[in-house]
């Protein structure tokens, strides 16, 4: 006597049989998704840290060995003659003045440029008032204008100041670079945080003002250091108002200080460039490990919202 199987039991049961060929297949193109993209992750990593690597190589081999045929990937002779060139060398302009006015004009565009573009982005974004819209679209059109567009003028404007040749001149013109952008990104990690927290804070007793800086601003400090990294490294690498505001050896900073290393009729020192160049992104390396956990979290608070 024969046993029947009922159709829609026969349908239960081969589809049963291939759930787990559904897996492997899943399984397995889940796993080469994994690798390809790691494998292009690994290709990324090499390509944007070889000329690192490459600056740091250089910056320990002989001049000569550089401006040859032969491609050293590893520095066969090595030297420190290029740091000493760069840091003791008496026929060229000091590399600590140049580091200490960069590092000066730096820190005091990046303070007085977060004071400001704090304030603006708290007034733009938690108080209605005319014209709001009219600001905050002319910081777009400000951001779009290169500084070189108007260099004629703010050499003029300066000049005019008796600022020529000094910290505070630069600061200045670099104040004025830098805070259109940061007002515009500081906005919209004011506009991430509610509202509605302060007035809490309010209705437990707090003021106005104790309620924003006792909720509202440490909510807001991932925010401002990120931002802040962003007007460290654009003015600490800034290179051509530095060079027509500051042309004096004592006041140049580092960017208009490597371009000593250039000879346009004789043998450029790449070498020794390249130690500079060392030398310069240490101190970015240093203040990025150092908030780089604050940045992180500010990064990805500010794309929430605004």
């Amino acid at each position: 006597m024969s046993a029947t199987v009922a159709p829609g039991r026969k349908t239960g049961l081969v589809a049963e049989s291939r759930r787990p060929t559904a897996r492997r297949t899943g399984g397995a193109r889940r796993r080469v998704t994994t690798w390809v993209l790691s494998a292009v992750s690994v290709v990324l990593f090499v390509l944007f840290v070889f000329p690192v690597y490459w600056m740091v190589n250089t910056s320990f081999q002989p001049n000569n060995e550089i401006r040859g045929s032969e491609i050293h990937f590893w520095p066969d002779n090595f030297t420190l003659r290029n740091y000493e060139t760069v840091l003791f060398d008496p026929g060229r302009t000091p590399f600590l003045p140049a580091a200490a006015n960069s590092l000066i004009v730096t820190i005091l565009t990046v303070v007085i440029a977060l004071v400001f573009a704090f304030l603006a982005a708290v007034a733009v974004t938690r108080f209605r008032f005319r014209s709001r819209r009219t600001f905050i679209i002319a910081i777009l059109v400000i951001q779009m204008i290169p500084g070189e567009a108007m260099i004629v003028s703010i050499f003029r404007v300066i000049d005019g100041w008796h600022l020529l040749n000094t910290i505070i001149g630069l600061t200045v013109v670099y104040i004025a670079t830098v805070l259109p952008f940061t007002i515009w990104t500081l906005r919209g990690f004011v506009n991430g945080v509610p509202a509605e927290l302060e007035e809490a804070a309010m209705i437990d007793g707090c003021s106005r003002a104790g309620a924003f800086w006792r909720v509202t601003f440490p909510l807001l400090a991932p925010g401002l250091i990120a931002t802040g990294v962003f007007g460290f490294i654009q003015a600490w690498n800034e290179f051509i108002m530095a060079l027509v505001l500051n042309a004096r050896p004592e006041m140049m900073t580092l960017p208009v200080w490597q371009r000593t290393f250039l000879v346009a009729t004789g043998t450029t020192n790449w070498a020794a460039i390249m130690a500079g160049s060392v030398l310069m992104a240490i101190p970015v390396i240093v203040f990025f490990l150092i908030v780089q956990g604050r940045m992180t979290s500010g990064l990805v608070s500010g794309a929430v919202k605004g």
